[in-house]
């Protein structure tokens, strides 16, 4: 198992942004845990809905990056969302964001409305498995 740090991202506490495992012949499981809106120093630069997606996409993009993944590796994505009709009404920017970030790669989703999340500025979360091929 070998864990996933962006390297100059500050170092999460008690959890790690990411791991990456073989399984079989070559493939790797790749796992990113949830994400926020924040950037790498554990800053939010936004309270926008959508803002906060585009960074939260980012940051999973970054993690891949670290296990040599990109956003077509992705096979599962877990949306965690504080206000499911903030989400919805920002559904055109957080479209545009997405295929901007993640292209028009459409795994699997399922988005969740949550009571709160652990970070007190954060909008969404959003948790990612990835498949990469040998």
């Amino acid at each position: 198992m070998k864990i996933l740090q962006p390297p100059s991202w500050t170092p999460p506490r008690g959890y790690s942004n990411g791991v990456m495992t073989q399984v079989g012949v070559g493939d790797r499981l790749l796992f990113v845990g949830g994400q926020v809106g924040w950037n790498g120093n554990q800053q939010f630069e936004t309270d926008d809905f959508a803002g906060q997606v585009r960074q939260t996409l980012e940051n999973i993009v970054a993690i891949l990056a670290e296990g040599g993944a990109r956003p077509e590796h992705i096979v599962r994505m877990t949306w965690y969302v504080t206000d499911k009709q903030e989400y919805v009404a920002a559904y055109p920017e957080i479209g545009k964001h997405y295929r901007e970030v993640i292209g028009r790669h459409f795994p699997p989703m399922t988005a969740v409305q949550v009571a709160d999340l652990i970070e007190d500025r954060a909008k969404v979360e959003i948790e990612v498995t990835a498949v990469v091929p040998a």
